[in-house]
C-alpha cells in the first residue's frame, strides 16, 4: 500500500476518468494489473456493463423481497413507527458502503470481502472474513428461497401443492419444495455463464424497479391517514426496561436484515468493464435506490392501509396491504412481480456465493481448491462452486420441515455474519488508516479528509447491530415454545462453533496449503481469457 499522505487533497467521492499514458481511456488492462498486483491472473470474461453491476447489488438487496417477507415483523415488534428504522440503518450501511466504494475502486476483484479483508488485515483475517461470508451466504440462499411460501400461496392455493396449508408441517413443506424448485434453477443459470446471469438479473431488476414505483404511485393514491401514524407505537415496549427504545431496537431488525449484499456490485469485477469506476457507482446506487424506493413502500403502505390496527398487518404484511388497499387483480399482479424480485435476489445471492468460493479456492484455502477454482472453458464461469452450493443450499432447506424455528433462528445468525464480516474488512481498514498506510488509487474514488471519520462510523455501526442483531431475545430466537436456553443464545454459539472451528481446521490444515494455486498464477501459462 502506498503513503496516505494524499488522500486529504482529494474531493469527496471524487471518481476520475481513467486512460493510459497516452490519455486514452482504459480498455481493462488497468484492471488485469490490479490483479496481477494481487498474484492473479485473468480469467473470467470481463461482458458485464454499467447497469449489469448495478442491477447484481440492487436485486441482492431486492427491496420487493426483503419488505414484503418482512414487514410484517418491524409492525409486529415497534408498531407502525417502526418506520424511522429504515432511515437508520441506511445511514449506518452507507459509511460502510463509502469504504467499501475506495476498496472496490483500488481492488476490482472476485470474492471482494475476502480479498478486502486479505490485504487489509492479513491471510489470516481474509480467511476468516471469507469464510463467515461464504457460510452465511449458503445459508441465505436457502432463506431467500423460503421467500416463495410466503408469496406464492397468496397468488393462487394451486401453488400450495402439498396438504391445504392448515396442517403442522404443510407449509415448511411446500416451502422446501418451491424452495428446492427455484434454487435448482439459480443452479442452472449460474452454470451456463455470467452473461445469461446477467441477462436475466437485469431483466428482473427491471421489473421489479417499475413494480415497485407503480407500487408507491398506487399506495400514494390510497392514503387515508396523515404522517402522523409514524409516531403511533400500539404501546410497544410499555413495562419493559428499556421501554419502547427496546421495542424499536428489535422491530430494526426488520430494515437490518434487508440493507446488505450492496458489495455484490464489487465481487462481479473481474468479469465488469472498467469496474473500478463502475463498481463504486453501482455500489453506492444500489443502496440509494433501495433505500428510497424501500422507503416510499413502507411509508405509504403504513398511510394507506385500510385498518392500522388489523391482526393481518401484523401476520400477513404488506401482502395484506396490497390486497386489502388496491384489491385481487392489481395486488396478485403485484405479489406476481414480487416473485420475480425473489427469483433475481436469489439468483445474486448464489452469483456472489460462488465468486467467493472461486476465489478462496484461487488461493487454495478451501478443500478440493484446484477443483472448486476450475473455470469452465465454454461457459467462462467456476461451475462446481455453482453445483456444491446449490446442494448445501438444498440440504439446509430440508431442516425447515420440521424444525422450523431452529431454521429462522439460523437464518438470523447468517445475516450477523454478513455484518461481522463486513466488519472484518472496515475494521483492519480504519486500522490501516490510522499507521497512514491506506490511500485510494490515484484518480479512483476517494472520501477524501472524510475518509477517517466516515470509516470510524462504519466500524462503530458495525459493532453496534451485530450486537442488536444478535442479543439472546425471545422474539427473535425463540419466538415459539418450547423455550430453549440454546436458541435464546443461538447466535453466540452457532457463530462460535462456525468461526472458531472453521478457524481452527484453516490454522492446522489449510493454513498451511494456501498461496495462489499455480494454474491460477499472475504469469502462468494456458490463460483462458478470451
Amino acid at each position: 500500500m502506498t503513503d496516505a499522505g494524499s488522500e486529504s487533497d482529494s474531493a469527496p467521492g471524487s471518481v476520475e476518468p481513467e486512460a493510459g499514458a497516452d490519455g486514452a481511456p482504459d480498455d481493462g488492462s488497468h484492471e488485469d494489473g490490479a490483479l496481477a498486483e494481487l498474484g492473479y491472473k485473468p480469467e473470467l470474461k470481463r461482458t458485464l456493463g454499467n447497469f449489469h453491476t448495478f442491477a447484481a447489488g440492487i436485486s441482492y438487496i431486492s427491496i420487493l423481497t426483503g419488505t414484503f417477507q418482512l414487514f410484517y415483523f418491524g409492525v409486529s415488534h415497534g408498531g407502525p413507527a417502526y418506520w424511522w428504522s429504515w432511515p437508520m440503518v441506511f445511514a449506518g450501511q452507507l459509511m460502510v458502503a463509502l469504504c467499501f466504494c475506495e476498496l472496490a475502486a483500488r481492488y476490482p476483484v472476485a470474492g471482494s470481502i475476502y480479498n478486502w479483508a486479505k490485504q487489509l488485515g492479513g491471510p489470516h483475517v481474509g480467511w476468516l472474513g471469507g469464510w463467515m461470508m461464504l457460510t452465511a451466504s449458503m445459508v441465505s440462499l436457502a432463506a431467500v428461497a423460503l421467500a416463495y411460501q410466503v408469496t406464492l400461496p397468496q397468488i393462487s392455493s394451486w401453488f400450495q401443492f402439498i396438504g391445504n396449508g392448515t396442517g403442522q408441517t404443510d407449509a415448511a413443506a411446500n416451502a422446501v419444495l418451491l424452495g428446492g424448485v427455484l434454487i435448482t434453477f439459480t443452479t442452472l443459470v449460474n452454470a451456463f455463464g455470467v452473461k445469461l446471469m446477467a441477462r436475466i438479473n437485469s431483466a428482473g431488476v427491471a421489473i421489479e424497479l417499475i413494480a415497485a414505483i407503480v407500487l408507491i404511485l398506487l399506495l400514494a393514491a390510497h392514503i387515508t391517514r396523515g404522517p402522523v401514524a409514524l409516531t403511533e407505537t400500539f404501546g410497544l415496549g410499555r413495562g419493559e426496561s428499556l421501554g419502547y427504545f427496546g421495542a424499536f431496537l428489535t422491530a430494526s431488525l426488520a430494515s437490518a436484515y434487508v440493507m446488505y449484499g450492496f458489495d455484490t456490485a464489487s465481487s462481479l469485477g473481474e468479469e465488469s468493464k472498467d469496474p473500478a469506476r463502475n463498481a463504486p457507482r453501482a455500489i453506492l446506487r444500489a443502496l440509494l435506490a433501495s433505500c428510497l424506493i424501500g422507503g416510499l413502500i413502507l411509508l405509504f403502505a403504513l398511510l394507506s392501509v385500510p385498518d392500522l390496527h388489523s391482526k393481518q398487518l401484523s401476520a400477513d404484511g404488506l401482502q395484506y396491504v396490497v390486497l386489502a388497499t388496491l384489491g385481487s387483480t392489481v395486488g396478485q399482479l403485484v405479489l406476481w412481480c414480487v416473485v420475480i424480485a425473489i427469483t433475481v435476489c436469489e439468483l445474486a445471492v448464489h452469483t456472489a456465493g460462488i465468486r467467493l468460493a472461486f476465489a478462496m479456492a484461487r488461493d487454495n484455502n478451501l478443500p478440493a481448491s484446484s477443483l472448486l477454482a476450475r473455470v469452465s472453458p465454454r461457459f467462462q464461469t467456476p461451475v462446481l462452486p455453482a453445483i456444491l452450493m446449490g446442494l448445501v443450499g438444498v440440504c439446509i432447506l430440508l431442516i425447515n420441515v420440521n424444525q422450523p424455528q431452529i431454521f429462522s433462528v439460523i437464518t438470523s445468525i447468517a445475516i450477523i455474519m454478513i455484518y461481522l464480516a463486513y466488519l472484518l474488512v472496515t475494521l483492519p481498514m480504519l486500522v490501516q488508516r490510522l499507521r497512514g498506510r491506506w490511500t485510494p488509487g490515484p484518480g479512483r474514488f476517494s472520501l477524501g479528509r472524510f475518509g477517517l471519520p466516515v470509516n470510524v462510523l462504519a466500524v462503530l455501526w458495525g459493532l453496534g447491530m451485530s450486537l442488536n442483531l444478535a442479543w439472546p431475545r425471545a422474539a427473535v430466537y425463540n419466538a415459539t415454545g418450547p423455550q430453549h436456553w440454546y436458541l435464546r443464545w443461538g447466535a453466540f454459539l452457532f457463530i462460535g462453533i462456525v468461526a472458531l472451528g472453521g478457524f481452527t481446521y484453516y490454522w492446522f490444515v489449510q493454513r498451511h496449503r494456501t498461496g495462489v494455486l499455480a494454474a491460477h498464477a499472475a504469469g502462468a501459462g494456458g490463460d483462458t481469457t478470451p
